[in-house]
This record gives C-alpha cells, structure tokens and sequence, in this order.
C-alpha cells in the first residue's frame, strides 16, 4: 500500500521525465529544452491512429531502436488521442517537439537514423500547417497550428503526455493527488462544496448542475449502501470523446469516482462501459489492478481509512443504456429499460439504493477541480456553462478529430478554424449537434458561441459532444430519416410514444423520400414529434424527434421539393433521382456502358449513349466512371 510519502517520492523521482514531456500549449517547455541525451517518441495509440496502424509503427520503432543500441537514449511511449485523427498515426517527439504524421512502419528506420541519431528531422512526415505553400509551414509549433492553438486541453490533459498503462506516469503528473488533498484536509461536504462552487454541469447529456446531483446523493452518509457509477456507454454515431478518455488517462475517471465515493459516503463503484471498446476497457482494467495494488482503489485507501472499490461491467450497446436508470438495471443484469422518476437515482438508483452516475468527461473533469480549486474551474467558459468541453468533430470537415475547447467557443471557431471548413471548397449547409437526441444548426447561426443553454435556444442540445459537419451535397430530410431509423432500432419498446409513435414518424419520412408524400404529411409529422417528445418514458423518445424538428424550423423548403416538385435538391434520394446523358458531352468511350451493373446504358463507339431509365437502379457507377462530365444527376 502506497502512503502521501510514498506518491510524493514517485513524483520526485520523475522529475526530469515531467520535465521533458511538460507542454505548454503543445509546445516543449523551457525546462524540457534542457533536458538533454534522451528523446521521448510519444506515438498516438488512440482510437484513430491505432486502426491506421500506430502499433505496427511502435514495434518497427523499438525494433530500429534495439538494432541501433539506442535502448537507453529513446524510449517509444504509447499514449492516448492526440486529437487530430485525420493524420493519423501521428507523434511527437520530446523535448524537440517534431510533429510527425501520416507515418508508416517503412518510415521507422529514417526517422531513427535522421532524426533522433542524425538531429536532422525528417521534413516529409512533418504537419505542414501550410499544406506546402509556405516552406516554413512545416515550423510551426503544434501549439500554434490552427487545430491546436485555441484549444484548451483540460479533461484530456494526460492524452498524448503519458502512457495510459503506466501509473507511476499518472501520479508523476500530479495523479491521485486530488483523492489525497480530498481524504486529507477536506471533508465530504467541502468536496461537494467545491464541486458546486466550480458550476461543473454534466458533460453526457442535458448538462443538469454537478454539485447538485452529488449533493442529492449525499442523505444518510454512512448509514445505508450507496453506489457510485460511471456512464462509459458512449452510443451517439460519430462520438468518440468518452472512449479516447479511457483509452488515453484511465485513472483520472478511478480518482475521480473515489473522490465522489467520499463525498456521498459510498464504498462501492462500477464503470459500466460498452464491449465494443475493447482498448478502453483493456487499459481501465489495467489501471484498476495497478490502483488496487498501490492501495489507491480498496482498502483503507492512503492510511486513511476511507473504503472504496470499482468493478467494471461491459454493455452490450443497447443505446438505450445511455438514459441513466436503464443504464442501471443492465448493471443489475436485467433488461435495459428506463424506471418511473421520481424517485430519482439520487434516492433509489443501483439495486434501490441511492446512487451518483456521472459520465466519463464530467469525471474526468474533478481532479483537477479539488486540485486547482473552483475559482479556477468557474473562470472557465461562459456565465452558465463553465469549463471545457470535448467535441468529436467528423463529418464534410478537414480536421477529423477531437477538439477541447472553452465554453463559448463558436461554432465558426470549431468548423472553420480548429476544423479547418471543409474539404475541396465546399459550402457549409450545417452542423448536427448532440446525436439523435440533437438538432441541424444552419448557416445563420455558425457565430453562436456553444454552450448549453445557446444550443437548446436554437434547436439543439451539446449532447456527449458529437459534431457532424453537413456540406451542400447533403439532404438534410434523409439526415433527418438517417437519425430517426438509428433512434426507432435503438427504442427499447417500453413506451407507445416512443415504440409506435418513431416508427410512424419514420413511415412518413419514407414517404417523402420516395416522393409519394403530401403537404397534410409535414403537418402530421410535426403533430406527432411533439406528442412523442411530451409523452414519452425516457430521453431516448422525449429527443428523438429533434433532428426532424430542427430541420423542418430551417430547412422546410427541402422537404417542401420533395413532396411538391418531387425532386431531392442534393441528390441523394434515390427514389428522385434521373440519370440522363448530355449528348453535346458524351464521346462514346463506353465506359460508362461497360460499367453499368444492369446494362441500362446504350450506343455505338464514339457516339452519344443513352440511359434506359427503366432499366437503371441510379447506383451511379456511371458517374464515377465518366471522365467527361457527360453524366448528370437530377
């Protein structure tokens, strides 16, 4: 059992590996600059950059490093998210802080030999902030490039700067000091004092007050069985903040939950995470054991006295799981469905007793809290919403990846400058915001600054913090369906509202993409999103009409050419589509005939061809296959 003593000598004994990787805005720090003979290559084993092979690179990296006797000079870190997946793998190297990516295993050798034995970095690999129009773009510090210099990395401050499975690297970098202050020289009501102060709102949904919540859970301390848990069930499409957390600094969500343990009075905690993140519950399992071996987790935690464990238990991705009380019951081994609140969980939660949930970025968020104190937290963000917030941008965007930012932020600010707009100067059309449960944010409101109550005014939610980017090739009534069909499999079927009500509501969006719809139709999908969203057992039904809502308040005409013109303005819908052959185009290559899977296209070499339309499934082959612009979708 580790003792404040023991910690204490861990973090002196890391003084000179905090020195080295410690950044400031991504940029080394001045003591790391004089840290010499040793370099750090801290390679993103993230969600992103380990499926485009990151961990090959790794092992080509230690295996160049052994061939070169370079085993005491260079040590390979594999860290968490970095943040900018589109270039994936991605890594840097400290204290110098070359950015590299886009890396393969073939490139480990020139980089071991240029750069880290040669001091020559190697330019090619380099982040081109310019995308080679400036030769110095390649000199910009990753701190100051557009995708990281207004980004305020606190819930993900360890991702990329330790190795996940490493504790000793966790504490060297102020780890469990938060529980230790917390057991020490606070008691539980000071702890959820400064949890209230800080105005901390929960990141998983409809960002309901913190301190308000702990504070609820806090009756009868010490007296009856309470129960902490952590929501890890991550289920929005395009979100991946609370994975890249786990994956990249497990132990902060462990401190944090003994930190709330202590503050309700509760000895027992459970993550419960989806089994479809096998990195993330292989490196919090990792760190549970390292925990319990350090006496962190457990028994008598720091000499204390103070009681606390954590057991993990895998969802099988029920979205539905997400809702708090259905989140519960599938701990408990039955069916994942919503209860009646009142009472709330607060009162009776996990087995009937009262019980905390928070999710992964609100815990993640609590360390650093207790440490710096709520002064600090609250002059974050904006009057309301206070701190950080980590969004998944993805989508028609050029920076694909996760971003952390203050509150306040604007949506211009994350999709045009942190996102870089989007790819090969196509036109914003929107951004969907808070997953199914969310709304389509259009154009007119790109300079609104995020936060949660501006999202709700304008027709969405911040959701986990999913940010799907829509261009101008997108229709937004089959966006809108995309959503619906995802939220009608996910309905657990408990409720009428929800089970019969989304079903019917997607009947009628079929109906308008096929082009069989009438204007009664919108009229009728708008009576039934409301009475759904008012009658409905859960948050699953109550938002799921959302994203038909949101479109139908700022883009009504689209849906309107559907049913009027019967025409799908981006050409998307199928069922509205005609291909047809300009003959002034076409040159008789053939080649969209010779492609065609159903043989729908006709003519004679080097003269016009035509499309038989009875025949053509409107796969678009023919497109992609014509190198003369002679194809067009209408």
């Amino acid at each position: 059992m580790k003792t404040s003593q023991d910690l204490a000598a861990i973090r002196e004994g890391m003084k000179q590996l905090v020195a080295l990787r410690t950044v400031d805005g991504f940029k080394p720090d001045a003591a790391a600059q004089d840290y010499s003979g040793k370099y750090h290559i801290m390679l993103c084993a993230g969600p992103g950059c380990e499926t485009s092979n990151s961990l090959a690179i790794a092992r080509a990296l230690e295996e160049g490093i052994k061939a070169n006797n370079l085993e005491d000079e260079i040590r390979v870190v594999r860290t968490g998210c970095l943040g900018l997946c589109e270039m994936a793998p991605i890594m840097v190297t400290k204290p110098d802080g070359v950015f590299y990516c886009k890396v393969t295993p073939e490139d480990a050798e020139e980089i071991i030999k240029e750069h880290l034995i040669g001091g020559r970095p190697v330019k090619r690999l380099q982040y081109d902030e310019s995308e080679g129009a400036d030769p110095d773009g390649i000199n910009v510090p990753m701190g100051e490039t557009s995708f990281y210099k207004k980004q305020m990395r606190l819930t993900m401050k360890n991702c990329g700067r330790i190795n996940p499975e490493e504790i000793d690297e966790y504490i060297a970098f102020d780890g469990y000091k938060a529980l230790e202050k917390a057991l020490t020289t606070m008691t539980p009501d000071g702890v959820v004092d400064v949890v209230l102060a800080s105005g901390l709102r929960g990141r998983g949904g409809a960002g309901f007050p913190t301190g308000r919540k702990w504070s609820a859970a806090t009756r009868n301390r010490g007296e009856i069985q309470k129960y902490v848990v952590c929501n890890a069930d991550e289920g929005d499409p395009g979100a991946f903040m609370d994975r890249s957390v786990l994956e990249g600094d497990p132990h902060a969500v462990l401190e944090a939950m003994a930190i709330a343990g202590y503050a309700i009075g509760s000895d027992k905690g459970y993550v419960y995470v989806r089994a479809e993140y096998p990195t993330a519950v292989k490196r919090l399992t990792i760190a549970l054991m390292q925990a319990r071996e350090y006496g962190l987790i457990g028994k008598n935690i720091l000499g204390t006295g103070f009681d606390f464990d954590v057991d993990i238990k895998l969802g099988a991705g029920a979205f539905v799981c997400g809702e708090s009380s259905a989140l519960m019951k599938s701990i408990e081994g039955h069916r994942g469905e919503p209860r009646p609140r009142p009472p709330s969980s607060a009162v009776k939660g996990l087995y009937g007793q009262p019980t905390l949930l928070n999710n992964v970025e609100t815990f993640a968020s609590i360390p650093q809290i207790i440490l710096n104190g709520a002064e600090w937290y609250s002059s974050i963000g904006t009057e309301k919403s206070k701190g950080t917030k980590v969004f998944s941008i993805v989508g028609k965007i050029k920076n694909v990846g996760l971003a952390e930012v203050p509150m306040g932020t604007t949506l211009r600010e994350l999709i045009e400058e942190i996102g870089g707009g989007i790819p090969n100067g196509g036109k914003f059309k929107a951004a969907q915001t808070g997953g199914p449960s969310g709304g389509c944010i259009p154009p007119q409101h790109l300079d609104t600054p995020i936060d949660f109550d501006n999202l709700i005014e304008i027709g969405s939610m911040m959701g986990s913090g999913g940010l799907i980017v829509l261009d101008e090739d997108t229709c937004m009534v089959d966006t809108a369906r995309f959503f619906l069909d995802f939220t009608v499999d996910e309905s657990c079927g408990k409720c009428t509202p929800c089970r019969v009500g989304t079903r019917r509501m997607l009947e009628i969006l079929d109906k308008i993409t096929a082009g069989k719809a009438t204007l009664e139709d919108l009229d009728n999908i708008e009576e039934l999103a409301h009475f759904i969203s008012t009658n409905s057992f859960c948050g699953l039904g109550q938002t799921a009409p959302n994203p038909v809502l949101s479109t139908l308040r700022y883009f009504r005409e689209e849906y309107e050419e559907h049913i009027v013109n019967k025409k799908c303005p981006a050409g998307i819908c199928k069922a509205l589509l005609t291909y047809s052959i300009d003959p002034e185009k076409c040159v008789g290559c053939t080649l969209c005939a010779r492609n065609c899977p159903t043989g729908a296209i006709s003519g004679e070499v080097k003269q016009p061809h035509v499309i038989d339309t009875e025949k053509c499934i409107k796969c678009g082959v023919c497109i992609d296959n014509c190198k003369f612009d002679a194809v067009k979708r209408g």
